[in-house]
């Protein structure tokens, strides 16, 4: 155990080095750090705990959710009958269930066609016979088809899948460092962005689901009219966006003419004419053609742009557009402008997101749980270390520079994956230390029983390493599981906690029977010692 070939020792002593060295990058100014390569660059983000930013709970609208699979499915049901070309009246959505009443002579096959959308569920509920719709047949013709539970929660988990992505984009654009986006519980996402103290921006772009339509305005009747009385069943009254200055209503057909989802690109710039902000933006192949043909076929129309059922702006067809790429413009500042092209690149969310728990974390309280959390780390080190050589002389030094190395080896892997570091985190690698020492206390102890069995020095010390290992490694695997469970089932601190757990055990484990162990041989090749100084 106490023998190194050189290419052993300079293994050791090059990965030791390596490690390390990527720690480095945490000692020195940002400015500094952003002038070297940018391999170079990686280092440890400090958590929302230690310096400061925005803690936002969303919860996804189960009920916009439920509401929007109900219209779908109506409108499937209005779809597979009019293909079917069977006679029906009174189709609608009523509490859970969409009710459609066929003409006399058509109920047979209109069952046999409707039965065409209630699919099996996938996945584990599949296999249990779950299914999609529930169809059920009543006196005079009625039929209805009622969504299933299953179906629903499998919608929302599927919304709550989308929402995370797009708001991952939206957060990433607006160029935070490190933020934290994760799902909690079934419907609800966690957002933590360190360093951000002004959350306002945050939760307007958060708050948007950012659904664009482009739809043709409604010209057979005033808005005034329609809000009034009655407005035509295929269009509705929207109001335009409060950035237009005062409010007005406009009458808009119900039917989408290109929807959002076409998008391919939109970026923020200035009107050469006017030089007031705008949006450029740009569809896809699908999306241009469906422009081009409405351009062609709508000129001298209003055409409306409509966001989140407002209206930004309503411009009239002057000329067919032709080259799938538009503008829009609806007196937007800057800051308007560039918010609305982020929001329309990353994507509108598939359901409303309801923010039901906020919290900001100011820099001065996380300067001080910076502080505190070094004020710990400095104490426990600082006992370590005296009750090292205290107890154990010379070789509780050796024991002191291994438990250093590893802790700079446990800084340069999180900054090697751009870890975030947060108090919890602190707490795992203050913990880290102690587990680091109690592998050396389990092999100098060994030790000494050795010698006191009539061993010579340097069997003594041979025999100590060699037959520690075993009970060494089968503590640091079962504090390795319990930390990888911690971090599968846990969130956010509790993770951050794992983690720092997780990767000091790996790094223990190598300092305790390479690092420690090659300082010791080397000791004992230059010494030759007729006793062991423990």
């Amino acid at each position: 155990m106490l023998y190194f070939t050189r290419w052993k020792a300079a293994a050791v002593v090059f990965t030791a080095f390596i490690v390390c060295l990527f720690a480095v990058p945490n000692f020195f100014p940002e400015k500094t750090v952003q002038s070297w390569p940018k391999w170079a660059q990686r280092h440890v983000v400090l958590g929302l705990d230690l310096q400061g930013g925005s803690h936002i709970l969303l919860e996804v609208d189960s009920n916009a959710v439920r509401k929007e699979k109900l219209e779908t499915l109506r409108d499937d049901v209005r779809r597979v009958l009019r293909e079917a070309r069977v006679g029906y009246t009174g189709l609608a959505v009523r509490g859970n269930s969409v009710e459609v009443r066929i003409r006399e002579g058509g109920e047979q096959q209109a069952r046999t066609k409707l039965q065409d959308l209630s699919q099996p569920l996938g996945g584990i509920l599949g296999t249990s016979g779950a299914r999609t719709v529930d169809i059920t047949t009543e006196a005079g013709g009625l039929i209805r088809l009622t969504m299933t539970e299953p179906a629903i929660i499998e919608r929302i988990r599927q919304s709550v899948e989308q929402s995370i992505q797009i708001v991952e984009r939206r957060v990433n654009e607006l160029g935070t460092v490190e933020p934290l986006i994760q799902r909690q519980g079934v419907d609800r996402i966690l957002v933590q962005v360190p360093g951000l103290q002004d959350p306002t921006r945050l939760k307007e772009l958060l708050g948007k689901t950012a659904k664009l339509d482009f739809r043709l305005v409604d010209l057979t009747m005033a808005p005034e009219q329609a809000q009034a009385g009655r407005a035509p069943p295929e269009s509705e009254v929207l109001m335009s966006s409060a950035k237009q200055g005062q409010r007005a209503p406009y009458l808009i057909e119900k039917r989408v003419m290109v929807s959002g989802g076409d998008l391919t690109d939109a970026q923020p710039g200035f009107d050469q004419r006017s030089s007031e902000p705008i949006v450029s933006f740009r569809f896809n192949t699908s999306g241009a053609r469906k422009f081009a043909q409405v351009t062609q076929e709508n000129v001298g129309k209003p055409f409306a742009i409509v966001l989140d059922n407002e209206v930004i702006s309503a411009p009239v067809i002057r000329e067919p557009i032709l080259g799938g790429s538009g503008q829009i413009s609806g007196s937007f500042t800057v800051e308007q402008a560039n918010d609305l092209a982020i929001l329309l690149r990353a994507g509108a969310l598939p359901a409303p997101l309801t923010i039901i728990e906020e919290r900001t974390v100011g820099p001065g309280l996380g300067q001080d749980s910076i502080e505190k959390g070094k004020l710990s780390s400095y104490v426990g080190a600082a006992m370590v270390i005296i009750f090292m050589l205290v107890t154990y002389g010379l070789f509780g030094l050796f024991a002191n520079i291994a438990v250093a190395i590893n802790v700079a080896m446990i800084f340069g892997i999180l900054s090697l994956l751009n870890a975030t570091l947060t108090l919890p985190g602190i707490a795992g690698i203050v913990l880290t230390v102690g587990i680091a020492v109690d592998s050396n206390v389990l092999i100098y102890e060994r030790i000494r029983e050795e010698v006191r069995g009539g061993r010579s020095p340097i069997n003594a010390i041979d025999a100590g390493f060699s037959r520690a290992l075993a009970t060494i490694l089968d503590s640091n695997i079962t504090t390795f599981i319990a930390a990888a469970v911690l971090f599968y089932i846990g969130t956010g601190p509790v993770r951050g906690f794992a983690v720092t757990l997780g990767i000091g055990i790996l790094t223990t484990v190598f300092t305790a029977f390479t690092v420690t162990r090659l300082i010791v041989a080397y000791w004992v090749r230059w010494r030759r010692p007729q006793h062991v100084p423990i």
